[in-house]
């Protein structure tokens, strides 16, 4: 999907939890950090005439959806847990499209790399 993402879309940016994921043994152990960016592409124009909370996505609900689906799924992958929450969002009729970036910050490579991370952008049906 190399598809431009134009209109409005609502951010969130370094979202932080600690959870289980990785493969190696030590990964599967111990909790690791990892750092979540967000954009969630949706129609703003209601919430920004009326400046009404249901008219818009609730950026403290969404941030809790993704820390839940992050300290529940285990997952072995980065790319499954990023698939989690790109499916949770896109289950939201409000939302047309989403960009996910997972960010690993301490990765086993033995290596002097600052972190490894994946992306997904995924669009409606």
């Amino acid at each position: 999907m190399t598809e431009e993402l134009n209109g409005d879309c609502i951010q969130l940016r370094e979202l932080r939890v600690v959870c289980v994921v990785g493969v190696l043994p030590e990964e599967r152990e111990r909790p690791q950090p990892l750092e979540i960016d967000i954009d969630i592409y949706t129609d703003l124009s209601a919430a920004g005439r009326s400046d009404d909370l249901n008219d818009t996505l609730d950026y403290g609900e969404v941030a809790a959806t993704v820390t839940q689906i992050c300290a529940s799924a285990e997952a072995q992958l980065l790319e499954y847990l990023g698939q989690l929450v790109v499916d949770q969002l896109l289950a939201s009729s409000q939302v047309s499209a989403v960009d996910v970036t997972i960010k690993k910050l301490r990765p086993p490579v033995p290596l002097d790399i600052e972190y490894t991370a994946i992306r997904l952008v995924r669009h409606r049906q």
